[in-house]
Parts: structure tokens; sequence; C-alpha cells
């Protein structure tokens, strides 16, 4: 109800802003230039293909779009293809009609023993021929179809991207980006599959009215039982596909959980390890896919009724139709002419019956679609201001809707050219949107903005494309290599450049996945100060770059001394140490400018100004100060890497600067070309293995589906075949009892007996006994085979060591648990049956026909070789292009996604130009596949429906010459058989080269059923009950490597811990400090020597019995979808006293009473209804339930304010008094009061000693605390 009102209001708005955009105000400053603009947008760079958006453009002034113009203007732009696509259509339904007479003639030929030889032949070349004709219109129209499908979803796409590009900001908000990226994708693809069959919305029809006048010419009015039964079936269809909706609906939603909860895993893989959580996740996996298992069995039931049901459907049609011809009158007598043109026939009538409803069921999601998604976007709005002149003033913009709190009301400012102006004010008081207003992403209401001049932009959050460092900064300009080199130095870059792997050739992951914050941030400003425009706005730039690298971009770049001195530059800024260089500050409050001025006559002035700068000038000092005594977030490094100056530029805006995380993304950085390559490898390899290796694959899966079953499946089919065979048989065997009977009355109990039989053998050939039984085994076989992939899958990945997941990016494997599972679950069952009964169909047909006339074997061979030969040719080109065809697509959506997160970097700017040209390459690019695809597949068509034409001329040919010794019935059996076998061997490729497409899927999850597994979870040798009770830890000369191929990190430790001990690790970044932990826990296995806790050497024992006993609080805490109670004891072992003791301890208790469900609040995914403290303090309460004896710290206090800090040392030091304790330190305060310290350097322990001690010796252990500004043990303040 809520959503419907919210919805209503958003309608009333979208219409009111219409309306005043349509009015125009009286003081609306610009309107003339703005519906100008508007205008020219819509009209500029037209191609003439693209008619759309002219026609959008005419109807603006009309108060309502007209519902159709989406469709018309696709009529209009297309009406060629459809015009021909009409023509071959029809000649292609009439030649339907006319085998079915040729039949007839062929018949009463071959039954009437004084007609003349040639016209036998001339029949079995008039066959020959129409079916030739009938396949090339075909193709001819298919291929037109499809043409007119990619030319729709093509111009729909440019439309839509077009229209991304000059949508407005209002509009822009109302829709996700996945939403716009879903409209492209899915909805453009919908509108590409209707264009292939909308012809069918007339042919169906006339088909269908067709095919009832020509058998009333043969059966007269009992045809109409016949078309009783088949509207009968219609319904039932209906019935049965909305019961399999509801269930396919039910399943998404069980997949998206399961897929949502194995995403967490993955991600949050390391904890579930160090916990020994696997089981419990395991578990819940399950659950969901016990729960989607069964559903999916229901639908496959369903499914099996009607496809029983459609196999039934012809047989019961001719069923009832003949019975009652018999039935109605004595003197009716069935012969082979009748009998075989109506079957025919009513071959021809099953086509469009299936047809229509399905056609009309996608046309009304096309129109539902149509009515909100595209033709509903390419008809939104498109404000956009004008630049000129070079003031700010007038009433000036707001957020549209009007209600916004950060508006801006009567903003007037005019800004000298060249002159810096700072605008600074409280968060909320409308500096962004003034921005955003000069750039005119905001809707003026009154007044105006004129600017003078090219600008560049840098938005607070960088926006980063997917391109080379290079690329991101020239952003499409020309490279100037000495103004370029002077860039980088001023951005700072330098170091970075060298950091990165390829330099500024290295690839940038999506949203600069693979820089950090601040890098992103500067290269930003450096594609900004490249492009050398006349109007800087710069939205708060250096607030993700660290003290003093801000202060060398203020220097070079943005100040008085720097790069951009002669251009105007407006930059909004929270950090007040520049303002005294800047010549004009503004000062915003709430959404208004309260003084402006320079900075000495604010000060003097004693306005907000003067507070503000009170406030926060004495926050800075604090935070200066505090910053040499080194407990501020700034100075992570400074205790560790000595002098400081290079440090900045590597800094990352999150936690501790170069903790763990930004070594291990530059690490990967490094690592990331040739794992690239070792990616592309293995498409390559899978897509080589055809033949042989294949079929182990489809053994294993009918291994998978269980023996038996798949033995009794093809049995069932045998079955259906050898029913559908013996059904035939008797059809022509009855016919031919017309000539026995020739003038005398049929026989009653005859009839009855042949009707009998008749009905028993189709019965048993679509119903009950084969079919039905064949499909629901197959359906139990099926289930059983996903059960038995993905139980394997899951349990293997989780059984996987950690390096596993470190080299396979985690959308690899989460594609296996989606898409190859999906395909196991649904698309391989489908094939395998639909090939199975092609296949049976196949040799069925040509069975008869060669009983009818023996020497047709003779003819099969060199057809049968031809076909196998046209077949492989066929499924392995096909596969690739559909490769393509995926790999080429995804770029077009991944581009449209960054161009929409990126707009107003693109507007402001002024590149939408370039981006329209490269979405359209990208989209050639894809389409040139899916052409060749479509092309492809109308060869291999005509190719088969050649054969299939063979077959029929042979067929009648040689009934024409062993014309003598044949009866009616058997002739007319063969040839309409022969008539219906074209289609067949068209499915059997499709099919093949389908279910060779899917099988890979089997693979590709067996491969990841094969990795090596880390050691066993529990083995022979249990450890003593409750141990470890001391919680001594001896390393004995322990080395250990991350991979095999790669170096030592530790290099031979040996030292005791004793009892209780509480032990600081510090070193430098990569020293093996995080490697200390991840040996003691097994994650990394030992490469030499030993570690020894309470006399149990940690080697021998299962995983799970050494990862349980002991405890450790993670570096970044991670916690898991679901209650708070499953975050902190997933197995249930605890009470609920215990569990609300811990939390107490951990100082969440007061927080966690106040949720409304207590313990049992949800967490949302990776815990983002937390705050990062409150994370990391579930993290503590869940070591403090556990009271391990041994307790590891991996010193997570960078990512937490003080305060939290303070209480999780407290708890720690109260709470763990008599466990050992390790702490891995990043800040040297946290250890001064341990007794004792251990120092890394490059694996190796170099000092290890009390503090104190270590102080007096000035070795690596006080310079470091010197960097940090400790003298002696005492000042640890916290």
């Amino acid at each position: 109800m809520k959503t419907a009102v919210r919805k209503a209001q958003a309608e009333l708005e979208k219409r009111k802003r219409k309306k005043r955009r349509r009015e125009g105000d009286p003081d609306h400053g610009n309107n003339v230039s703005k519906a100008q603009s508007q205008d020219i947008l819509v009209l500029e760079e037209k191609q003439p293909k693209r008619k759309k958006k002219g026609d959008k453009g005419d109807s603006g002034p009309r108060k309502d779009f007209p519902r159709g113009w989406l469709v018309k203007t696709l009529c209009k732009t297309f009406w060629q293809n459809l015009l021909l696509s009409v023509a071959f259509k029809l000649v292609h339904d009439g030649l339907v009609f006319v085998s079915p007479q040729l039949l007839k003639l062929l018949i009463a030929f071959v039954s009437d023993e004084e007609s003349f030889a040639w016209q036998g032949y001339l029949y079995a070349i008039l066959l020959f021929l129409t079916a030739l004709i009938q396949s090339l219109c075909l193709q001819q129209y298919f291929s037109l179809c499809f043409q007119l499908g990619i030319n729709v979803r093509a111009s729909l796409t440019a439309a839509i991207y077009k229209k991304a590009l000059t949508m407005s900001s209002a509009t822009r908000k109302e829709s996700t980006v996945g939403e716009t990226v879903n409209l492209m994708s899915a909805d453009a693809q919908r509108f590409m599959d209707t264009a292939n069959f909308v012809h069918q919305l007339w042919s169906s029809p006339l088909q269908i009215i067709l095919a009832i006048v020509f058998l009333w010419g043969e059966l007269g009015p009992s045809v109409l039982a016949g078309i009783a039964v088949m509207v009968l079936l219609i319904p039932i269809n209906g019935f049965l596909v909305a019961k399999a909706k509801t269930i396919q609906v039910r399943n998404m939603k069980n997949k998206d959980e399961r897929m949502k909860i194995m995403s967490e895993i993955l991600n949050g893989i390391k904890i579930l390890k160090l916990f020994a959580w696997e089981p419990s996740f395991e578990k819940r996996v399950n659950e969901i896919r016990a729960r989607e298992l069964k559903d999916l069995v229901n639908f496959s039931y369903l499914q099996s009724i009607s496809i029983f049901v459609f196999t039934c459907a012809p047989f019961l049609v001719s069923l009832a139709s003949f019975a009652v011809y018999m039935l109605v009158d004595e003197n009716n007598i069935l012969d082979a002419q009748k009998a075989f043109t109506a079957i025919s026939l009513f071959n021809v009538l099953r086509f469009p019956m299936a047809m229509l409803p399905l056609v009309l069921s996608s046309l009304v999601q096309v129109r539902l679609k149509k009515g909100q998604g595209v033709q509903g976007d390419l008809m939104i709005p498109l404000p956009k201001p004008t630049h000129e002149g070079q003031v700010c003033d007038g009433a000036g913009p707001r957020t549209p809707g009007g209600r916004c709190p950060s508006c801006l009301c009567s903003v007037t400012l005019d800004i000298a050219p060249g002159s810096l102006v700072a605008v600074v004010g409280a968060v909320g008081s409308g500096k962004s949107s003034l921005v955003s207003a000069m750039l005119g992403e905001m809707e003026s209401i009154k007044g105006h903005i004129n600017i003078q001049g090219s600008l560049a932009y840098v938005p607070q959050q960088a926006w980063i494309q997917n391109a080379t460092l290079k690329d991101n900064i020239l952003f499409g300009s020309e490279l100037d290599e000495a103004r370029y080199q002077q860039v980088i130095r001023a951005c700072a870059l330098l170091p970075d450049l060298e950091l990165l792997p390829a330099g500024d050739q290295t690839e940038i992951g999506e949203k600069g996945i693979n820089l950090s914050g601040g890098q992103k941030q500067r290269v930003s400003l450096a594609r900004a100060v490249y492009s050398n425009a006349d109007i800087y706005v710069l939205d708060d730039p250096l607030s993700a770059v660290d003290a003093h690298v801000g202060k060398y971009l203020f220097e070079h770049v943005l100040g008085p001394k720097g790069l951009l001195q002669k251009k105007t530059r407006i930059l909004v800024t929270h950090s007040i140490s520049f303002l005294p260089q800047v010549d004009n500050i503004v000062v915003l409050v709430a959404g208004a400018v309260s003084e402006h001025g320079s900075y000495s006559t604010l000060l003097a002035n004693r306005g907000a100004f003067a507070q503000f700068l009170n406030l926060y000038g004495s926050q800075e000092e604090d935070a200066s100060e505090k910053n040499t005594t080194g407990t501020g977030n700034t100075t992570g490094l400074q205790q560790l890497e000595g002098p400081c100056i290079c440090l900045g530029v590597v800094k990352t805006p999150g936690p501790d600067p170069l903790s763990k995380s930004s070594t291990n993304s530059w690490k990967k950085a490094q690592e990331e070309p040739p794992k690239k390559l070792k990616g592309q490898q293995l498409i390559e390899k899978e897509a080589v293995e055809t033949g042989k290796v294949k079929f182990s694959m489809y053994l294993r899966y009918l291994h998978a589906v269980g023996l038996w079953y798949s033995f009794w499946v093809a049995m069932g089919y045998v079955g259906q075949y050898v029913a559908f065979v013996g059904t035939n048989l008797w059809l022509s065997a009855w016919t031919d009892d017309a000539q026995h009977y020739l003038n005398q009355t049929y026989p009653t109990e005859q009839r009855d007996l042949r009707i009998g039989v008749f009905g028993a053998l189709g019965v048993s050939q679509g119903e009950s006994l084969f079919l039905l039984f064949a499909t629901i085994l197959s359906a139990r076989g099926a289930m059983r085979a996903s059960r038995v992939m993905h139980q394997q899958l899951l349990s293997n990945i989780l059984r996987v060591p950690m390096s596993f997941f470190d080299t396979t990016p985690t959308g690899r494997i989460v594609n296996r648990f989606a898409k190859d599972i999906f395909t196991i679950d649904e698309t391989i069952p489908m094939s395998f049956r639909s090939w199975l009964s092609c296949f049976m169909a196949i040799i069925s047909t040509l069975l008869m026909i060669s009983l009818a006339t023996p020497f047709f074997t003779l003819v099969i061979i060199p057809l049968s070789i031809f076909y196998y030969f046209v077949l492989r040719f066929y499924v392995s080109t096909s596969r690739q292009l559909r490769r393509l065809d995926s790999v080429t697509r995804s770029p077009i959506y991944s581009h449209f996604g960054e161009t929409v997160s990126g707009l107003s970097v693109i507007r402001a700017f002024g590149h939408q130009e370039r981006f329209l040209q490269q979405n359209e390459s990208t989209m050639d690019i894809n389409q040139k596949s899916v052409y060749s695809w479509i092309v492809s597949n109308r060869w291999l068509a005509i190719r088969l429906e050649f054969v299939g034409s063979l077959v029929v001329f042979f067929s009648a040919l040689l009934a024409v010459i062993s014309k003598g010794t044949l009866e009616g019935g058997i002739v007319g059996l063969s040839v309409s058989s022969a008539l219906n076998v074209t289609q067949t061997l068209n499915w059997l490729v499709r099919t093949s080269s389908e279910l060779e497409t899917n099988i890979v899927a089997v693979e590709r999850v067996h491969e990841y059923t094969k990795v090596k597994n880390e050691a066993p979870w529990v083995t022979e040798k249990r450890p003593p009950h409750g141990w470890p009770s001391k919680g001594e830890i001896q390393f004995v000369d322990y080395k250990v490597r991350y991979r095999p191929e790669l170096e030592l990190v530790l290099q031979g430790i040996t030292c005791n811990i004793r009892s209780t001990e509480k032990v600081g690790v510090v070193g430098r970044t990569g020293a093996g400090k995080s490697s200390l932990t991840n040996c003691l826990f097994r994650v990394l296995e030992a490469a030499g020597g030993t570690i020894i806790i309470d006399e149990v050497d940690i080697a021998t024992i299962g995983l799970h019995d050494l990862r349980q006993n002991l405890t450790i609080i993670p570096q970044d805490p991670v916690l898991f979808t679901g209650t708070l109670r499953m975050n902190l004891d997933p197995f249930d072992q605890y009470t609920d006293e215990e569990v609300w003791k811990a939390l107490e301890l951990a100082h969440l208790k007061s927080y966690v009473q106040d949720l409304p469900e207590g313990l049992l609040h949800l967490v949302s995914e990776a815990g983002e209804n937390l705050s990062v403290g409150q994370r990391q303090l579930v993290c503590l309460a869940r070591a403090l339930l556990r009271k391990a004896k041994i307790l590891i710290l991996d010193e997570a206090t960078a990512a937490v304010d003080l305060e939290t800090d303070h209480l999780i040392q407290t708890t720690i030091r109260s709470e763990f008094v008599d466990c050992t304790v390790l702490t891995i330190a990043h800040r040297l305060h946290t250890i001064m009061d341990s007794n004792r310290v251990m120092v890394l350097q490059a694996g190796r322990i170099v000092e290890y000693d009390s503090p104190e001690e270590l102080l007096k010796k000035h070795g690596v252990f006080s310079a470091m605390a010197k960097d940090a500004g400790i003298v002696n043990t005492e000042t640890t303040v916290l």
C-alpha cells in the first residue's frame, strides 16, 4: 500500500514538473534557451536509421504521449523488412498446404491400377520442389526476422544509451543503475525475441483456418470433434503453465538466497576457516538447496505432464476425428487418401496451435516492458541549462522535487576569472548542490547561471573508467607528452606509477578496483588538470588523500603557485589550513551564502565563519599534536617506516595506511597480468575439448543420474516409439480395409476393433505407459544428479586450502554455483529429453519408410553420412559463435553502467559524443558475432531441409517405382512420415549442439570438485580433552611459504612462549607478522620445522580440533547475514546466559537490549547495519564466548575510534588474564605493557625481550618507538 502511495506521489511530482516546464514560469530566466537546448539535444546527431528519437522530439509539446508510439516508430523504420518477410511467409504458408494435396493424389495414383507412370514421377518431383521452395522461403523469412530483431535491439540500446546521457539528475534518481542496465540488457533482448515471432500473430490464425477448410473437405463436419479436442487442450496447458510459473517464482527466491549465502561464504572464507565454522554454513546452504530441489522436481513433474499432453494432442485429435467420422454414418469408409491427408493436415495444425499462446504471452510481456521500461524511459524530459557569462546570480537552483533540505535559495555570486574561490560550510549546507548547480545538474526554479568557457570537474567520489591509467588521465584528448609528464608530477602520481605492474599502461579494473581511494582521487584530479579547461570545479578533492599529499597537491596544482594559477578555480573544501591562501571564501549556511570575502575580512567580521574556524581550528591543532605523539590514524606508518616523505603517496583512505590489506592489493596488482593470461587460457581449453573428452562428460552426468534411471528412461522412449510405429502401421491396415470391403457394408465389430486398438496403441504411445513413465523417471534422475553434483562441489570448495581462494577470483567460483548449477538443474535434463525424442522419432520414421519400400535403406546411408558431416561442422562453429556473443555482450553493459555512474563528469567535460561513439562501436562488435550466429543457423537449416526434401522425394519415388506391389495405406504412411521428418532433422542438430554447449557445465563443476583439499578436519589422532590447558607455544625452526613456487615468508623461527604470557609481535609491513597467525591455525602448512602447543605437534591433529581450540580476533571484522546470535554461536553450543555475558563484557549488552529483536536481530549482508566499531566488538564477543587458552589479536584497532580501542584493550587485559595472548601490533602503544615483544624482520626474529630492555638496547625496536614518539614505557597513555 505504502509503495503504491509513494509511486503515485512521484507520478504527481513528475506531472507537475512537466507542466511547469511546458508553461515556463514567468521568471524563468533562460526558459527559451532551455527549451531550445532540449530540442537541439534531441535532434542532433541523427542518423537516418534512428527515427525513434526524432519522433520523440516532435511529440514534445503534446499533453501526453500516445501509447503506441514506440511500435509505430519501429514499424516506420523497418517497413521494408516487414513487408518482405510477410511475402515470404505467405508463400511458405501456402505451400504447406500443397503437400497434403499432392500426397492425396499420390495415394490415389498408387491405389489406381490404370494410371500412367509419368503422373507418379510428376507427383514425386512436385513434392520435392514444394518442399525445397518451402524451405528456402522459410529460411529467408527467418533470416529477415532475425535481422529485424538485431536492428531493433541495436536501435533501442543506442536510444536508451543516448537517453541516459541526457537524462536529468532528477529522473536518474528514480531508477538505480542496475534497473537501467537491466532495461538495456533483458528488455531490449525481449524485443529482439518478439521481433522473430511477431508474424506468427497473423500467420498462425491463417494456417489454422486453412487447415480446417481443407480438413472439412476431407472429413466433413467430423473435423469439429478433432478441433474440439485441440481447443480443450489449450486451457489445460494454460493451467499447467500458470502452476509452473508460481513454482519458478518461488524457486528464484530460493536461488537468490542460496547465492547470497554462497557469496558471503566465499567473501568470509578466511573467518570460516579460522573459526572452523564450515559445517554450520554447509548445513545452511544444503537446507536451502533441498527446498530448491523439491520445487524443481515438482516443476519437472508438471513439465512432463504438459509434454505428455502435447505429444498426445495430434494423436487424440486424429482418433476423435476418425472415430466420429466412422460412427456418424455407415457409408463413411476411412480410406488411405482420407486418413493420411488428414493426418498430415493435423500435423500442420500442431505448430500454429502451440505457437499462438506462446506468442501472445511474450507479446504481453513486451507490452508491459514497453509500458514501464523502454518506452517510458525514452520519453523522460531532458533539462539542460546553458553555459554563458561568468556570473552566478539570482535565486539559484535547487534539487528536483523542490522539497530537499540541501537546496540553495537566492545564491548570488560573481566569480572573477582567474581567481581561486573556496566554498566552506558545515555538512549538508549545500556545497555540493552549488557545484551541481554550476554544472547544470540541478533544476533551476528562478534566476540563472552564466558560465563562460569550458569546464573541468573533479567529483567528491572519484569516477574511474575501466581502461588504462593513461587513458583515464587523457580522457579522450590528444597526448602531449611534456604536459602529461608535468601533470603526473604535479598530481603526485609518479611513485604510484612505479608501484603499478605496468606503469601508466596498467589496466584499471571497474570502478578503479585496484587503486586505493587516494590514488583514484589523484587520477581524477590529473584528468581535470590535463583537460586544460577555463574553469575548474573541484568538489572536495583533498578529502581522500592524507595531509602531506594534500599539501603537496595544493602547492603544485591548486594554489597560487600551482599548475592552475591562471584558471578560475572553485574549490569545495573541509580543510582549513589552505584558506589563508585563497582569493575569496564563500561561506554557506543551510543553502544560502551567509558571507563571502577574503580570509582576513571574514575573520574581522566575526560571523559564522569565525566561529567555524574556532571550532575546527582547535580540533585541527589537536589532531596535529596527536600526530606528534603518534596516536592519530595518520601515523600508522611513521613508527614502522622511518622517514615519512614518500609515505603519503601510497596511503589509503581506509584504516591503517599500509596494513596487510593494502600490501595484499599491491601483491595482487603485480600478479594481475599472469593471472589474466591464465584465465584466458582456461576458457580456450574448455572450447577445444570436443569429441572424446565430451563423451566422458556425458557418462559422468548419466552416472550422477544413476545408471538404472538412465537405462529405464531410455527404455521408456524406445517403448514410446515402438508404440508410435505400431499405431501408424495399424492405421495403414485400417485404411486398407477400404479396398477389402469395397462394395459391402463395413462390419461393426471390425470397426470397433480398429478404433479400439488404434486408441490403445496411441494412448500407450503418448500417454500413461511410456512417455509419462520416461519423463517422470527422468525428472527424478535429474534431481538426483543436481543434488549429487552440487553436494560434491560445495563440500569440496569448503575444504580447499586458502591459497586457492587467493589465486581464484570469487566471481569465477560464484559463477560455478550460479550459472553452471542452473544449467545442470534445468537446461541439461530438457536438452537430454528433447535429444532422445528427436533421435527416436527420426529412427522410427526411417524404419517406417524402409518397411514400406525396402530399397530406401540404400538411400539412407549416403544421406546420413552427409548429415553427420554437416552436423559436426555446424556444432563446433555454433558453439564458438555463441561464446563470442556472450563475451562481446558484457562490455556493452559494463560500459553503460560506467557511463551512468559517471554522468556528471562526462557532461561537465562535454564528452557525450565520444561516449556515444564508444557505445556504438562496442555494440557493433557484438552485432557481428550475433549476426554470424544467425546466418550460420540459416546455413544449417537450408542444408538439413534439403536432406529432408530428399527423403520425401525418394520415399515418393520408390513408392511410384514399386507401384504394383504396394497398398495405398503403406504409401500414405511412408510419405506422410517423410513430410514430418524435415523438422525433426533440424531439431536433432539444434538439440545436439545445445546439449554439447551445456554439458560443459558438468565439466566446469567437475573441475572444481577435483581441486586438492587441505588437511582433513578430524584425524585419527584426537588431542586430549581440554587441550590446550596451559597454552604454551613452541616454534622449532619453523619455515613457511604461501605457494610452492614462491620463496619462504618465515625463514626458520625458533622461540618459546610461556603459559599465560602476553607477547607483542611487531615489524614492518611484509615482515611476516600475519603469516605467523596463519601458521598457528595451519591456514599455511609448514615448509619445515614444527609448532608444538602443550606437547602436541599441531601438524598431527585434524584442522577442526586445532582451530576450535584457538581464538582469534581478526583484522577486519566479518559478519554474516543471519541473526546476531548465529554470528556469535553458529552451532548453538552455548546457553543464552553465556551469550549475554559475553555481550556484556564486550560492552554491547545495552545496545543489543535496545534492539526490538534482541539476540535475534538480523544482521544484514557483511554486517552493513552495524557500525565498524560495533562489528569489531561483536568479534570480541565471539572470542570471549570461546574462552580458549590461546588468543591471537590481529591488531584491528586501526579501523576503530580511540574509545572502542580502549574498550577492547581493557576487556582483553581483564578477561584474558590467564590466557596466552599474542598481539600483532601496528601501533606500538598497544603492546608496551606486554611481557615480551618479538620483532620480526624479513621473516626472522631479530629481537625478543621485554619492552623495557629493548628500549635500552637501541636496536630496531627503539628506533620504531622513537618514530612513534615513545621514549619510555610509562608515557603510553591511550
